[in-house]
């Protein structure tokens, strides 16, 4: 086809990588150390290092971890499914699918965090 721009899965993956790296800098005020995404078939999967702050990580290691684990997630989650229609839009644009579902956890051991997008269609499959 011409005049048609052809990506690679891998420029595709980095672009949602970046996009949704602006995301957490611009909407959640602090951005990850490393995001790193997989396409496979109709979903996307986004996994997100050092999210935490130093302050959260303090609170998860005090004496009080347990509360403070279940505080720490709920609060994240609760902000990330506040900005679901903007993460929804990111991966709409760049692979021109519509999300289906969006599913989220946080990691307050590790720091990380995984987005898990389904799409309504493989996500290669015009590309």
């Amino acid at each position: 086809m011409l005049g048609k721009t052809e990506k690679t899965k891998g420029q595709l993956e980095a672009e949602i990588s970046e996009a949704v790296t602006r995301f957490e800098k611009e909407y959640m005020g602090r951005g990850p150390l490393e995001t790193k995404t997989y396409i496979i078939e109709d979903m996307v999967i986004v996994r997100l290092k050092g999210v935490l702050t130093r302050a959260e990580y303090r609170l998860v290691k005090s004496e009080r971890n347990s509360k403070a684990r279940d505080l720490i997630k709920q609060v994240r989650i609760e902000l990330i499914e506040n900005g679901r229609p903007l993460l929804e839009d990111i991966v709409r644009s760049i692979l021109r699918r519509r999300v289906k579902s969006m599913h989220t956890d946080i990691s307050t051991l590790t720091g990380e965090r995984l987005i898990v997008f389904t799409l309504d269609k493989t996500a290669l499959e015009d590309y």
